[in-house]
């Protein structure tokens, strides 16, 4: 059996991080299934999802860890045909990746003590974004 819900989002520019571990377990818990997985998967290319500790230390840390390793101030090739400005950003979704897959055990996400589901808004401005999540048992 297959469950797929969306959830909306609506992110408030490039680099906001937003923890959606609550809403995630909320779509898990609805469909009931106990033991699965749940894959998780943001409809852009200039986002990501991923699980980290959401602690403000460690979310500046990977703000300024995405600036150092893919810096905005840089020539893009994106830019010579959209002239957008978020060449980098598609690099970063590229290197972070779209999709997280999370075992579902006893009817709850198997996360670790300290993991986190978060969205990661990487174009340059707020954008509404959806999340696909499939529940798979």
């Amino acid at each position: 059996m297959i469950i797929t819900k969306e959830l909306k989002l609506i992110s408030e520019g490039e680099l906001n991080i937003i923890n959606i571990t609550d809403k995630i377990d909320d779509i898990v818990r609805e469909t009931n299934i106990r033991n699965g997985a749940c894959l998780i998967f943001t409809r852009s290319s200039t986002s990501a999802v991923t699980v980290m500790e959401f602690e403000p230390g460690l979310v500046n840390d990977i703000k300024l860890a995405l600036e150092r390793l893919f810096p905005k101030n840089l020539q893009y090739e994106h830019e010579k045909k959209w002239h957008d400005g978020n060449g980098h950003s598609h690099i970063r979704a590229t290197f972070m990746k779209p999709d997280l897959y999370i075992p579902v055990m006893n009817g709850s996400l198997a996360l670790g003590t300290w993991q986190q589901i978060v969205f990661i808004e990487l174009d340059i401005r707020s954008r509404e974004r959806s999340i696909v999540v499939q529940v798979i048992s």
